[in-house]
């Protein structure tokens, strides 16, 4: 496990949810990292019981009212990969680069698959994300990590795709893992921080469940079948 970054005051708070993939990045690198933390449960706009009463503090703070947003030492911070970066600035220039590889080339179609509303769109996504998984695999081909010889901030960037695979697969993503990648994912997952972000079968469920609504509704608006 990686010594803690000093600059980091503990306890860190954490503004976010479960659902939230940015969110997941963030507890897993907090928990990766050993760090004390804890977490005031903000849901994403979509995901927001009827009544929610969004934190005064969380309002004040966050620039564009997205999660997650850290409180640490009395500063804030928003935005994933800022945070995964503030939270271990020894991180390599490897492991920025693979991580915002992941961002920008993993995480697009894997939101397309479950915000999709039609048919087309969906299928689109789907084929996009299974060629990123395939680049994903050619570079896992001389390593066990994305960036070095243990797991870095890329890990934490690319794990909410692992914990939500059987949600994906509900909602139209349905390539079989290539071999390196689907190792990967277990040796992530297998981390006590892997552990720590896992959803239960009740929040995979949960996500399928508003992810289906969502496009049902969509599609009655649009009239697409």
């Amino acid at each position: 496990m990686p010594d803690s970054p000093q600059q980091v005051t503990e306890p860190v708070t954490l503004f976010g949810h479960w659902i939230c993939p940015y969110s997941v990045r963030v507890e897993f690198m907090l928990a990766h990292l050993d760090l004390r933390y804890e977490t005031i449960e903000v849901p994403p706009t979509a995901a927001r019981p009827k009544g929610f009463v969004v934190p005064v503090e969380f309002v004040a703070n966050s620039p564009k009212g997205e999660i997650p947003m850290i409180r640490t030492d009395g500063r804030y911070l928003s935005d994933s990969l800022p945070i995964l970066d503030f939270l271990n600035p020894l991180e390599t220039p490897a492991a920025r680069d693979a991580a915002r590889w992941v961002d920008t080339t993993v995480f697009p179609p894997m939101i397309g698959v479950y915000y999709g509303t039609d048919a087309t769109k969906i299928q689109r996504a789907a084929d996009a994300l299974n060629n990123a998984l395939g680049e994903l695999e050619i570079r896992l081909a001389s390593a066990d990590w994305l960036a070095g010889t243990e797991p870095t901030m890329a890990e934490a960037a690319l794990v909410p795709l692992y914990v939500r695979l059987d949600g994906l697969r509900a909602l139209g993503f349905n390539a079989v893992l290539p071999r390196r990648v689907h190792e990967h994912a277990a040796r992530v997952l297998d981390l006590p921080a892997g552990r720590k972000v896992q959803w239960s079968a009740e929040q995979t469920e949960e996500f399928i469940w508003r992810l289906s609504t969502y496009r049902e509704r969509s599609q009655r608006r649009t009239g697409i079948d």
